[in-house]
């Protein structure tokens, strides 16, 4: 199949503003504290050697992406002892977040951009057997790299909107041949599914969210003990991924329940921790007492605020405490998926912006398992009656509990399919 004019022309301006997107990515890269080695994997240079035996390819865009297929990793390795899987991301948080995290066998590195240099180098180093995109864009040259190298494509936890949908659809010549390679496609919901399909891809499949497979946190018993002594007793909450606009309401219910509270400690835990300057900053105009824990300073110091600035450490504090807000939800990031928290067995309140994750909170409003709060006041309230009636929040927490899964099936059907593709035997054995 031949490329499309439109095609030649995408490949063509990539190629032109490859000079000023590189150096874009790899000073945001620098300035987030990414040794420059590491910065340049964005070009293709690779900084650690490809393994022996098979290899399959990863690629999750965001934090959250890389969350919702960790127990997907953990359960491919543990059923093929020979293989390695490469995982590829595009920001210094999500690289960040997974320190310390991944299952055995599994590689970190950043992801290459979308131009044909770096693409080159990359397929060149890793030469994968299969490559699986996870819940993020069809990049249009990493796809025709693929295609052209015969390493077929997998689709995991895809959700195409229908606007995307509508931009493809108005050039089906060059979909046809930018999607060539895909031979897999596992979506989120029906709508997703019946895009593809009509784009196509006539296997595309309605799946299991993968987002909706979380396992308890694996938080170290003498790491939870610790924690939880360095405390001694004192009452928590926890606001968990806010973002711009938000920590300001949440410091606001935050000096509404001291009146009532006096020893309440918020743990403040930002989704981009790199805001921690301008977070202290307003914690200051809050009149609050603070620590930073990218400092090194103690859980257990005397505060009115823990600035939990540190990636990867999120199901701790999940774990911790009875209560959590969850963030990007006063806001237009979104919202977060409540899963997390639910796993860690904890009461969680949000605001009413849950756009991302709506049908996930849907089910939780019809189990009653979270509180939605409209500002702060409702938010020093709701928190104010789960503190004083620890039973009630143990019964938001159980309720949530309920609508996760281990998901094996899931993970058995989705490893059994990405096998396949690469060629692999479910057991040890490399074709």
């Amino acid at each position: 199949m031949r490329p499309t004019p439109l095609f030649r022309l995408y490949q063509a301006v990539a190629a032109l503003s490859l000079p000023f997107v590189a150096r874009t990515v790899v000073n945001r890269l620098r300035r987030a504290g990414i040794s420059i080695d590491r910065a340049h994997e964005r070009l293709g240079h690779a900084t650690q050697q490809r393994p022996g035996g098979p290899l399959i390819w990863l690629h999750a865009a965001s934090a959250g992406d890389v969350q919702s297929v960790l127990p997907l990793m953990a359960h491919m390795t543990a059923k093929n002892s020979s293989l390695h899987l490469l995982l590829t991301t595009s920001t210094a948080t999500s690289a960040q977040a997974i320190t310390g995290h991944l299952p055995p066998r599994v590689m970190h590195q950043f992801s290459p951009l979308d131009a044909k240099g770096p693409l080159d180098r990359f397929m060149k180093r890793w030469r994968p057997d299969a490559c699986a995109l996870v819940d993020c864009e069809l990049w249009p040259n990493l796809l025709d790299q693929c295609a052209l190298r015969d390493i077929p494509v997998a689709l995991l936890n895809t959700r195409l909107s229908d606007q995307s949908a509508q931009g493809w659809h108005r050039f089906p010549g060059t979909a046809k041949y930018v999607l060539r390679g895909i031979r897999m496609a596992h979506c989120q919901d029906r709508g997703s599914r019946d895009h593809l399909r009509h784009l196509g891809l006539a296997f595309a499949e309605q799946g299991g969210n993968l987002k909706s497979i979380v396992a308890a946190p694996r938080i170290a018993p003498a790491t939870r003990d610790a924690a939880h002594a360095a405390l001694g007793g004192v009452p928590i909450w926890v606001a968990a991924a806010t973002h711009h606009g938000e920590e300001q309401q949440v410091l606001a219910a935050h000096k509404r329940l001291l009146k009532d509270h006096p020893n309440l400690r918020l743990i403040l835990a930002p989704f981009h921790p790199e805001r921690a300057d301008d977070v202290i900053a307003l914690i200051r105009q809050a009149d609050l007492s603070y620590a930073q824990r990218s400092t090194g300073a103690a859980l257990g110091q005397a505060v009115q605020v823990y600035l939990a600035d540190t990636p990867g450490e999120t199901d701790l504090w999940y774990t911790l405490s009875p209560i959590v807000f969850l963030g990007g939800s006063f806001c237009d990031a979104g919202g977060h998926t409540p899963l997390e928290p639910a796993a860690a067995h904890t009461a969680i309140l949000h605001g009413p912006r849950n756009d991302t994750f709506a049908k996930i909170y849907a089910a939780f409003r019809i189990k009653d398992a979270s509180i939605e709060v409209q500002d702060a006041h409702v938010l020093a309230h709701e928190v104010h009656d789960l503190l004083t009636d620890p039973s009630r929040a143990a019964t938001l927490a159980a309720r949530a509990r309920t609508l996760t899964q281990d998901g094996r099936d899931v993970l058995d059907s989705l490893s059994d399919q990405l096998f396949a593709l690469a060629g692999i035997n479910g057991s040890d054995q490399y074709h």
